[in-house]
């Protein structure tokens, strides 16, 4: 396709790409305003071998997805929920609770979410704290060389809003209406591929020079040859 030709399609369907970033980012921006809040807050709980020992350190990594499995049960949500004195289910706790073990950093990351930013913090801390004090009963039976020292890497933790956030949701609207637009000009642009519609386009396609062309009328010679007998498009006459 030539420059002319792609100047074409923006000039006629560049209003689809518009119509639909505007429409993408409004939906986007408007579904923002009917969710509810929701706070996230996150703590990181170190688990590192007590000596730099390579066989030691891959049991510590290995053990760690189970920690992870441990400490997503029902048993510990009802205990963090007993410890910090939360008005909530277990099941509610674990549904908004998501734990991530980090092998590279010897580090699991604890992220609870809440309607209430001070009760996920505290939710947070409680599955932390539960967790230090179960692996330090366990590792003091243990000789002090074969223990993964577990701290909490820092209780002064905080939190944050992760909904609503109707800027960020308007520019991902926006975004996705950009290549829905797109999408949809592309479409339309390869149904009428075939039709030749500039002289250009009949001597690339055909290999033959164009003599002429018959000129498009005018609106007004069309309204014109409505009312004047012999003109084109004239009514025909009984």
């Amino acid at each position: 396709m030539t420059l002319q030709e792609y100047w074409r399609i923006i000039r006629k369907r560049g209003w689809i790409v518009a119509l639909a970033v505007v429409l993408g980012a409004a939906a986007a921006f408007g579904v923002s305003y009917v969710q509810k809040e929701l706070y996230q807050a996150v703590v990181e709980v170190s688990t590192v071998p007590a000596r730099p020992d390579w066989g030691l350190g891959n049991t510590a990594k290995d053990l760690m997805r189970n920690f992870t499995a441990n400490l997503k049960t029902p048993e510990i949500a009802a205990r963090v929920i007993a410890r910090q004195q939360l008005d909530m289910n277990p099941y509610d706790l674990l549904a908004n609770t998501q734990i991530e073990p980090d092998s590279s950093t010897f580090t699991i990351k604890i992220q609870v979410r809440n309607a209430d930013g001070e009760v996920a913090k505290m939710a947070a801390l409680g599955f932390a704290d539960e967790f230090l004090e179960e692996r330090t009963a366990y590792y003091a039976q243990l000789d002090k060389s074969d223990r993964i020292e577990v701290k909490i890497r820092s209780r002064d933790i905080g939190y944050s809003q992760v909904q609503p956030k109707p800027l960020l949701n308007a520019v991902a609207g926006a975004v996705l209406g950009l290549l829905l637009g797109i999408g949809i000009v592309l479409l339309l642009t390869w149904l009428e591929a075939d039709l030749l519609r500039t002289a250009a386009a009949v001597e690339r396609t055909l290999g033959l020079p164009v003599l002429g062309a018959i000129p498009r009328p005018s609106r007004r010679e069309i309204a014109q040859s409505d009312v004047q007998p012999g003109r084109i498009g004239a009514p025909k006459t009984a």
